[in-house]
């Protein structure tokens, strides 16, 4: 389960692109020409959610006046994660400062960061009961530390309040944000995950405000820096990228000690997004998992519903077996 904190009540209801007055979500991708959106497959099906543990959890989330990116962002996994109450807390706002063309969050100028959010997502930690957890954020380029301090405190305020429950970051690039990283791994999270997303013939028109080098220097860094942080990398499939270049994209990934590897389907979520190119079969999904553990990544995890925090918990108790076995 995937939750911002809803800081300016509810920001659904302001700019979603519809209603008078309402500002488009993706300003950067309204003149462009709508793309066909593929029939999914028989295999990206998933049961709709509305167990009774289901909705215990979004009790909790609307009773903390939380606002889901699961839901906003129509992910197929919310029914099963909010079934088990697996949790991503989403910092900093709710508008990036990039403008990725796979990715539903909003773009535009974001807001001064709220000084009390660190407090408030520890609190709604212990209240959910949560024995790991995922920080995220939007990119924050506006930011002189692009909000490293930000990830820091939050890091913090949950060891104080919960210190049984991991946690898993999963931060932006902190491009051109010099000393940034070392703020971060200095608070010492359990696993530092940082996306490429792609291959890197791929970023100018998907990803075109990143790096794909400095992406990969950002996690071999963090190794550097503390090699007990767990390091983890995800990418999406179907955007168009060949299977040599998801196979050198793992070689790039293990020079630099990463530990665990998800692929997931890239689902479009508007016409005015990237389209899917093709949908990856679950035997090519297969077949990559085995390459990439052959590899030596501790763990792998690649399927047409893989997700970044996906079973997140259960992966890190993985990893860290893994890990205790190669020892």
């Amino acid at each position: 389960m995937a939750v911002v904190f809803d800081i300016n009540n509810d920001p659904r209801r302001q700019g979603s692109g519809s209603g008078e007055g309402a500002k488009p979500r993706h300003p950067e991708k309204a003149k462009r020409p709508d793309s066909p959106i593929l029939r999914k497959p028989d295999w990206i099906r998933v049961k709709a959610p509305g167990s009774p543990q289901w909705a215990e959890t979004n009790r909790i989330v609307k009773e903390n006046k939380l606002v889901t990116v699961c839901e906003e962002a129509g992910c197929p996994n919310v029914g099963e994660c909010w079934e088990k109450k697996h949790a991503t807390f989403m910092i900093m706002g709710d508008t990036c400062t990039r403008a990725c063309a796979f990715c539903n969050v909003r773009t535009g100028l974001p807001e001064a960061l709220d000084v009390q959010e660190p407090a408030k997502v520890a609190d709604a930690v212990a209240k959910l009961g949560l024995s790991h957890v995922v920080i995220t954020s939007v990119d924050r380029d506006d930011l002189a530390d692009g909000g490293a301090e930000h990830f820091a405190q939050t890091i913090r305020a949950i060891r104080q309040r919960s210190p049984q429950t991991t946690i898993e970051i999963l931060t932006p690039d902190f491009l051109r944000k010099e000393g940034a990283l070392e703020v971060v791994v200095a608070a010492r999270p359990d696993v530092f995950n940082h996306n490429l997303e792609t291959v890197p013939s791929k970023y100018l028109t998907v990803r075109p405000g990143a790096r794909y080098f400095h992406s990969i220097r950002l996690l071999q860094r963090v190794k550097e820096l503390d090699p007990t942080i767990f390091t983890k990398s995800g990418i999406m499939v179907g955007l168009g990228e060949e299977r040599n270049e998801v196979l050198q994209l793992m070689d790039d990934l293990r020079s630099a000690d990463v530990d665990f590897l998800t692929i997931g389907q890239y689902l479009q979520p508007t016409r005015k997004h990237h389209p899917v190119m093709r949908f990856v079969t679950p035997e090519e999904f297969k077949s990559y998992e085995t390459v990439a553990g052959a590899k030596g990544f501790l763990l792998v995890s690649a399927s047409p519903l893989t997700r970044s925090s996906h079973h997140a918990g259960e992966d890190f108790a993985k990893l860290k077996a893994a890990r205790l076995a190669r020892t």
